[in-house]
């Protein structure tokens, strides 16, 4: 029905606006408005998504997963929501579970964000099994793609430096170095890697872009303190 159309029309709006305030980093004031977006209309499923990461982000952990469970409910092949519930388990070490999630999203046609997928299916397999064939499979095929990724690149830089390829691995860290999407963590990472290759001169560059742009870095205290090991 129209009324119908309308509430749904009302309940976009006010999950654009939730979405503006999450992605800003203002969880409450987002809240309320997915808040107004499901009294508006209480079936529409991307409200419920949003609504789990929004409680994810205020460490409200079973009510995030009652979120992401409802927007699966009302709409089970959404592949955002899938990639969403599958890294919430895997933030709450439910590796199993994660990775069947992130499978359905994967497997779902024509998925826009599939390389997003992807790369949050490896970073889980690398961060909770450590199992580094298999991420590094998973990765590749989160870069194939999209290469642009500068956060798909160090974790295959960090996969092949722990594979001890390090030729592989500068390439990857050496993408992310090269452009303005490095950051402390990936700098300091093609610093280990230059290190471990006995490359001297390189691990001074890194180090000079480390300390003049994140002078008050966890990484750059690392590198004061010669814990080499630490990521």
């Amino acid at each position: 029905s129209s009324d119908e159309g309308d509430r749904r029309k009302r309940a976009r709006l006010r999950l654009e606006l939730a979405t503006g305030y999450y992605e800003r980093g203002q969880p409450t004031t987002a809240l309320d408005e997915v808040k107004q977006s499901l009294a508006a209309d209480p079936n529409f499923a991307d409200a419920y998504n949003l609504r789990g990461l929004v409680y994810l982000r205020l460490n409200q952990p079973k009510l995030a997963e009652e979120s992401f469970r409802k927007a699966l409910d009302l709409d089970p092949k959404n592949a955002d929501t899938l990639n969403n519930y599958g890294w919430f388990l895997c933030l709450e070490k439910r590796v199993p579970e994660a990775i069947a999630q992130f499978k359905a999203a994967e497997a779902v046609p024509a998925y826009s964000g599939a390389a997003r997928t992807w790369l949050a299916h490896g970073v889980c397999v690398l961060q909770q099994q450590g199992d580094l064939k298999q991420a590094q499979s998973l990765l590749y095929h989160s870069f194939e793609l999209d290469p642009s990724n500068p956060a798909t690149a160090t974790n295959l830089a960090l996969v092949h430096f722990r594979l001890g390829d390090l030729d592989r691995a500068r390439f990857y860290a050496r993408k992310v170095n090269n452009s303005e999407d490095a950051n402390a963590e990936s700098l300091w990472l093609g610093m280990r890697i230059e290190k471990a290759a006995g490359n001297t001169l390189a691990v001074n560059e890194l180090a000079t872009q480390l300390h003049r742009r994140f002078p008050d870095s966890r990484q750059l205290r690392l590198y004061e303190r010669g814990e080499w090991d630490e990521q």
